[in-house]
């Protein structure tokens, strides 16, 4: 084959394309771009991670809320059943109670003799406390022999017993405690 140059020999020129190891300012460049897409990249993921979080603390501060509002419904209903059981309770030992009254009225009524009264009577554990009125000495012995007698009083004895003398008719003020059994 021939070849045949046609142009003047100033003009020419060669052109040489050679292939070698890119300079380093491009490998250089390339790797920052990369590393600006990789931060970029993980920026992206921080930053959907972070709001994802905020958001389940926003709906746990909602929850909250609400389970405070649920909890002190609950306090409440727990404070009103313990104040309802207390009331129970002291009802049912009312209840229990009301019974030895009347038992002991009962039983007094059948021993307290036509010409006494009394003013106070007072329970105190098992100890009963009567105090009354009577027109003479012999009622008041009356009084203690028949609560005796009934059975449902132990121990009685006198602790008190006056008779006014200047007043007419002369009443006799006593005291008498027992212990009542029903």
């Amino acid at each position: 084959m021939i070849r045949i140059n046609l142009l003047p020999p100033k003009t020419r020129q060669r052109v040489s394309i050679s292939v070698g190891a890119p300079p380093f300012g491009i490998i250089f460049g390339l790797l920052i771009a990369a590393a600006v897409v990789g931060i970029g990249g993980w920026w992206t993921l921080l930053s959907r991670e972070a709001s994802r979080l905020q958001a389940d603390i926003d709906k746990g501060r909602a929850e909250l809320v609400t389970l405070k509002a649920v909890i002190a419904e609950g306090q409440r209903f727990k404070q009103e059943k313990e104040d309802l059981e207390r009331r129970l309770a002291t009802i049912e030992l009312l209840a229990q109670g009301q019974a030895r009254p009347v038992y002991l009225m009962d039983a007094m009524v059948d021993a307290i003799p036509q010409d006494l009264w009394l003013t106070l009577v007072e329970e105190r554990q098992n100890q009963v406390k009567l105090v009354g009125t009577a027109f003479s000495t012999t009622a008041v012995a009356d009084l203690m022999s028949n609560l005796r007698r009934s059975g449902r009083f132990k121990d009685v004895d006198i602790l008190v017993s006056r008779q006014d003398t200047s007043k007419t008719p002369r009443l006799v003020t006593f005291e008498v405690v027992t212990r009542f059994e029903p």
